[in-house]
């Protein structure tokens, strides 16, 4: 094997694997179990000089296939564990590695992965004070130096910081997730709090150079143009469409607060730190091989972005690319799917967001563009009318697509038709609802937000007579944010009021029109247009009957030469 990687199936492992796969490396990935490879073939990596070896590194390795170049990205990276359960992988794993390298014929390096506060610790191993992930390790650090330089391993140790990208849901990233959902009320340490941060992609092209380099180094990687936190948070809030804390805690207060008061980890606190690392080596290290780091701000932005798409770890996002962007209207907007050429564009109506299209999206061929409308869902509200953001969202794109609207979305819809005919191809209303019954008193009372905000998803999905699935978990999650569930029932009073507007421009449309209901959720209002009710649905068939819903999009797209 060219090289062998320990730790495969980890958010660095996993990720080193494919850029060595990628560089057409034989590559032997150590694992327990065979997580691997579905995920690499999701990235579209070649599997094929791959080899899956079962081991465990916290026992002696034996009867593994040799190895040039030994990567050990294997480590427990969690707060709260205990010193025996840190220890077994971060300091005996991580010292069995070495002794099973010095006993190959052709090893050229042994690649170490350690962390980035190991230089300020100056050696100290307090357990008690540091906690068991930071202490271990730095014992493990220490340990294999000692061990590597005393069986005349070449080694080189990575001491990469926080490390972000796709699917990294730890650490750092339950700092973002309280800012999301409105948990944070001030910021942990003080103005000059350095926690640096560096991305996968760059990490991993910065390891597969390393065994070609000369053995001794040590590289701090990490980006030294990191934002201060105060400046970091404030990126992320921003791109996010979310309040940033204006108060901050400094962390000698909050080591002396009680944890059920703070809700912080006190091993997270050691971190908070304006330390600032030895990153001269790395940085010559990585301009002698070409590799530059991205902006750590659009870095930050990108981060968000996946984190809130995958509800930090929570879901699978079911359409890319996806992020939040900037609206004329001032509000920044959750949007999902092909912002160009898209051939459906679909707006979601409520409680819900623009993952209530999933299940359909899936039964329509060619590309959709699916938002979330603004003070719903992911997108911040905007003071701004939801006309003009229509409008906005609709100019990159550079068809004419097929306009498909839910429940309230059907209003905003109908306007843009009647005011841009040439912008879109075709209308479709799924449940229009100034044609139906108006919804029930409670919903338009003011119980409505409250009841809303505190509503789990099972039972969000008996009062929308739906399955509880992804989609409504996702709606149910959206309605906890701060003002969330307010904006929702604001949205059901505005509609109602905006009922007969609606109707009458129904009348106005000069381009082809299709009603979509359930048969238990049917028009109460006669319309010129065709109307497809199909049997056994409510207000959402897009959830209960995608695959229908999808069928009569098609005949409309053949009934109008689409």
């Amino acid at each position: 094997m060219d090289a062998i990687v320990f730790g495969a199936t980890g958010f660095i492992g996993r990720s080193l694997v494919a850029e060595l796969l990628t560089r057409g490396q034989r590559v032997a990935a150590v694992a327990r179990n065979d997580t691997l490879t579905p995920w690499l073939i999701s990235q579209g990596v070649d599997i094929g000089e791959l080899d899956i070896v079962a081991a465990d590194i916290t026992r002696p390795l034996t009867e593994l296939p040799e190895a040039r170049d030994v990567y050990n990205a294997a480590g427990r990276f969690a707060f709260g564990l205990g010193e025996a359960e840190a220890r077994a992988t971060n300091v005996t794993g991580a010292l069995n590695v070495v002794e099973w390298a010095a006993g190959l014929p052709r090893l050229r390096r042994l690649v170490h992965i350690s962390g980035y506060r190991v230089s300020a610790s100056e050696g100290r191993l307090d357990y008690a004070r540091l906690g068991a992930y930071e202490a271990s390790k730095i014992e493990g650090d220490l340990a294999v130096r000692a061990r590597a330089d005393a069986l005349a391993v070449p080694l080189t140790i990575a001491n990469p910081s926080t490390v972000i990208g796709p699917g990294q849901y730890v650490g750092m990233a339950a700092l973002v997730e309280d800012l999301w959902k409105g948990r944070l009320p001030a910021l942990p340490g003080g103005p000059d709090t350095f926690l640096p941060i560096t991305t996968i992609d760059y990490l991993v092209r910065f390891l597969a150079e390393i065994p070609a380099s000369p053995a001794g180094e040590h590289y701090w990687v990490l980006d030294d143009e990191t934002p201060l936190l105060p400046e970091l948070i404030g990126t992320i809030a921003d791109h996010m469409g979310v309040r940033a804390p204006r108060r901050s805690i400094p962390a000698g207060l909050l080591r002396r607060l009680p944890r059920r008061v703070t809700g912080a980890d006190p091993e997270t606190l050691s971190f908070l730190s304006a330390d600032r690392y030895p990153t001269a080596s790395a940085r010559t290290f990585a301009a002698g091989a070409g590799l530059e780091m991205p902006p750590a701000a659009d870095a930050l932005r990108a981060w968000a972005d996946d984190l809130v798409a995958a509800r930090f770890g929570a879901a699978t996002p079911w359409l890319s690319p996806h992020g939040f962007r900037r609206s004329a209207a001032g509000s920044a907007t959750w949007v999902a799917g092909e912002r160009h050429h898209p051939e459906h564009v679909l707006l979601h109506g409520l409680p819900m967001n623009a993952d209530l299209w999933a299940p359909l999206a899936a039964h329509i061929p060619g590309p959709v563009l699916a938002p979330d409308l603004p003070g719903l869902g992911r997108s911040a509200a905007t003071t701004q009318p939801v006309d003009a953001w229509l409008a906005d969202l609709l100019i990159p794109v550079q068809t004419r697509p097929t306009l498909v609207a839910h429940s309230l979305a059907c209003g905003p819809a109908l306007r843009f038709a009647v005011d841009h005919p040439d912008r879109i191809s075709r209308l479709v209303l799924v449940s229009p609802s100034f044609l139906q019954a108006p919804a029930p008193r409670l919903a338009r009372s003011p119980l409505a937000a409250p009841m809303l905000r505190r509503m789990p998803a099972a039972r969000l999905a008996r009062a929308l007579g739906v399955p509880e699935g992804p989609e409504v978990q996702s709606a149910a999650a959206d309605l906890r944010r701060p003002g969330a569930a307010r904006r929702v029932a604001a949205a059901v009073r505005t509609d109602i009021a905006e009922r007969q507007q609606s109707r009458a421009l129904l009348d106005r449309v000069s381009i082809p029109v299709q009603i979509v209901v359930g048969s238990a959720d049917p028009l109460i209002m006669a319309v010129d247009c065709p109307v497809a009710e199909l049997a056994g649905a409510g207000h959402y068939p897009q959830l209960t009957h995608p695959s229908q819903v999808a069928h009569h999009l098609g005949a409309l797209s053949i009934s109008t030469g689409g």
